[in-house]
């Protein structure tokens, strides 16, 4: 996180860089349009490593009208996939071409075909799964489709602004969800141990979290210092670290398909099928990915570093 926030900071050509700089697209001058054909073509392809059933599974998806796709009057915003145990489930989203469509496009029928496995193999009672894991399938298949547009991307240009795309959401996903579990377990230890809290209080745990987790290249100014008050999930107990689990468990499980790991897709495959029919931990754990290990977060700071030092190595060329 530092190298890429001293990265970030030498790109954009600052002085001084704040946490507000961290939301500014590096090269936006090449944000392109996917039309939803070809953004269904690209989806089916970049999914292809999860071997042939789920191929067909997928295109059976997009070829039967489960994908909802363009937005119509009274349709709510956002996009998400939800059925129930008798039927598929159907992805609602307001695609308007974008690249983070695309992306958003990918997750969503990684949920659904999560639900169709799960559904066709577990009983009613266990086909629900975890929370711990429900944004694993969803997460690798945009991980999955950001490796096929990377090997097909033609330019420098296409190349950087994927790979900033890649580095901003596990930025997102990741390291910034265990930064908010981080600040959310430390004001819960200050009431535990009696303390009080005000806005003084969280505004300073909130700024020592920052220039912990970003560096000594990152200036936090006082506004800023006052994030924590507009994230609603702090309402929530407990919640955000558990998109770091599902993230991290997606991202090891990656690394073994870009590795070459024998067996790993069937493994992968068991997993999506088990629903919620033992605790998500031994579930992972079958399927390779042991999260009472660092070995998924190593894998995931792997990753993110070859990313990052990507990024370093085209933009000196």
């Amino acid at each position: 996180m530092h190298q890429w926030t001293a990265l970030r900071k030498k790109i954009l050509k600052l002085d001084e860089i704040a946490p507000y700089d961290m939301m500014c697209p590096l090269f936006p001058d090449y944000d392109y349009e996917v039309p939803y054909e070809q953004a269904v073509t690209k989806v089916i392809e970049g999914c292809r490593p999860l071997g042939e059933d789920y191929h067909k599974r997928l295109k059976f998806a997009f070829d039967n009208r489960w994908v909802d796709v363009y937005e119509t009057e009274g349709k709510r915003g956002g996009a998400y996939s939800w059925g129930n145990y008798t039927t598929h489930p159907y992805v609602l989203m307001n695609y308007n071409d974008t690249v983070d469509n695309m992306f958003t496009l990918a997750h969503e029928l990684g949920h659904c075909l999560h639900s169709v496995y799960s559904n066709e193999k577990q009983p009613f009672q266990k086909a629900q799964y975890s929370i711990f894991v429900a944004e694993v399938a969803s997460t690798l298949n945009e991980g999955l489709l950001m490796q096929h547009l990377l090997k097909d991307a033609s330019t420098k240009e296409e190349k950087l602004y994927l790979l900033n795309r890649q580095i901003d959401g596990t930025m997102g996903t990741f390291f910034n969800q265990i930064l908010y579990a981080r600040f959310e377990l430390k004001i819960h230890q200050i009431v535990e141990k009696s303390g009080a809290l005000s806005p003084d209080t969280l505004n300073k745990l909130w700024g020592d979290l920052i220039s912990q987790y970003y560096g000594p290249s990152m200036k936090v100014d006082a506004m800023s210092n006052y994030k924590w008050s507009r994230i609603p999930h702090f309402y929530m107990t407990f919640y955000v670290y558990q998109y770091a689990t599902s993230y991290a468990a997606s991202q090891a499980i990656l690394k073994k398909i870009i590795d070459g790991d024998d067996g790993i897709i069937e493994r992968y495959l068991e997993l999506i099928k088990s629903g919620g029919s033992d605790y998500p931990i031994q579930l992972l754990k079958e399927c390779g990915v042991d999260m009472s290990t660092p070995e998924p977060v190593d894998a995931t700071i792997e990753l993110f570093k070859a990313n990052v030092e990507e990024v370093e190595r085209l933009t000196n060329n």
